[in-house]
């Protein structure tokens, strides 16, 4: 027997918990279940990123990045204010230490003007080192007071907490099998055409249950790809997993870093690079490197999928990014096997920090979109058919604009209905 929604969402990490909670506070009633393959909210890339917020300062002015990122900035500390969650604007430093890396700087610094961020300011070397005092060799830096730290994981526990308050459910360890999408015929129905303009409906089959929903939403992050194709099987895009491994400081090594302190990032590449980030109950993370993962949910180096694996490595856009970054991914791999490797590229921003200093820490992996042409997809990612809303790409800054998000899919879902 199916179990009939209005709105049914795959996945509970903190975008498919901040889209039905905002479902749910504009449509009180609403019918709407989320299902989840994992025991608990938030197992993946929420629960295993670094806890930064961020300000916005990185983003294209006007793509789906910086729009939702400085509008999800205020609903998140004002979500935060509410609910007792605990966070802190810290603030960070963002530092150069080669002459080439200036222009990109520049880049960064008009790009946090346009996106409307006030305060940010140009630091001198002493200046740098009022804000972080180790960092010695940076010839110029950028102030960023918005950005801060937090604890994702409360905030999608919380999130989880206000849906089952306003009537929505959470299906755990339910894995989705297939999506078939269907219209429902009625007496009127005199021929064809009257059927196919008929009001359709969603069967979600799990192997657990049958579903019927009037709009299906799927934010399934490392499987976002493979779920869209069961809806749109011509698709130009593929999740390629990289996995960030952190170091920490060791307890007595923590006066090192006194907030955030982060490297001028690579333009041609769609992570930050290895940085240090103080977390909110005292430990310092380095890192995170970006190494191609063998296995999409694989967060140890020796984790191995051998689908997964296949599926990216003979896949024709793959085949492209290898060509375009092979040089960049022999250092990350070379980086995640060596330790010194590593502590070279932390000691480019504290070059005091030494081999004893650090000690593995734990490690993510981001759902990274990719096209056909081997491009890495640089923004957020929405593939919509229908009553079918599926999230393809939303990675970092996601955590920080996930009510924003949020509301724009819930926005969408009540316009069609």
């Amino acid at each position: 027997m199916e179990r009939n929604y209005d709105v049914i969402i795959v996945g509970a990490g903190i975008v498919g918990l901040s889209t039905c909670y905002k479902l749910l506070e504009k449509n009180p009633g609403l019918k709407i279940c989320i299902i989840e393959k994992e025991n608990g909210v938030s197992k993946h890339q929420t629960g295993n990123n670094s806890g930064v917020v961020h300000s916005g300062i990185y983003y294209k002015p006007g793509s789906l990045k910086a729009l939702n990122c400085r509008k999800g900035y205020k609903m998140l500390l004002d979500f935060c204010d509410v609910n007792k969650i605990r966070y802190e604007i810290c603030g960070k430093v963002i530092v150069a230490t080669e002459e080439k890396e200036l222009d990109g700087m520049k880049r960064i610094y008009d790009r946090g003007i346009e996106n409307g961020l006030e305060g940010l300011k140009y630091l001198s070397p002493e200046e740098i080192r009022e804000y972080e005092p180790y960092v010695t060799n940076a010839i110029k830096g950028i102030y960023v007071p918005q950005t801060g730290i937090i604890d994702y994981k409360e905030v999608s526990e919380k999130l989880e907490e206000l849906i089952y308050d306003l009537g929505g459910e959470i299906h755990f360890e339910e894995r989705l099998v297939s999506i078939n999408e269907k219209a429902v015929p009625t007496p009127e129905h005199r021929n064809e055409e009257e059927l196919r303009r008929s009001e359709t409906f969603v069967e979600i089959i799990t192997n657990k249950e049958n579903y019927t929903a009037k709009y299906l939403i799927t934010c399934a992050g490392l499987q976002s790809d493979r779920i869209a194709k069961l809806t749109n099987p011509k698709i130009n895009i593929k999740i390629i997993p990289f996995r960030g491994e952190y170091y920490v400081l060791k307890k007595e090594k923590r006066n090192l870093v006194k907030n955030l302190i982060y490297p001028v990032p690579d333009p041609q590449f769609p992570f930050l690079g290895v940085h240090f980030t103080r977390m909110l109950d005292g430990e310092r993370e380095a890192g995170p490197n970006a190494v191609f993962a063998f296995k999409r949910e694989g967060y140890n180096k020796f984790d191995i999928d051998f689908g997964d694996m296949f599926d990216a490595v003979f896949w024709k856009g793959f085949l492209q990014i290898a060509k375009k970054y092979w040089r960049m991914g022999f250092m990350e791999f070379y980086r995640s096997f060596s330790k010194p490797a590593f502590l070279n590229s932390l000691q480019r921003l504290i070059p005091s920090i030494e081999y004893g200093d650090i000690i593995p820490g734990s490690a993510g992996v981001r759902a990274q979109a990719c096209d056909n042409e081997g491009n890495l997809i640089d923004d957020f990612l929405f593939v919509e058919k229908e009553n079918i809303l599926h999230v393809c790409n939303a990675p970092s800054p996601a955590a920080t604009a996930c009510l924003s998000i949020g509301e724009t899919i819930a926005e969408k879902v009540v316009r069609s209905q």
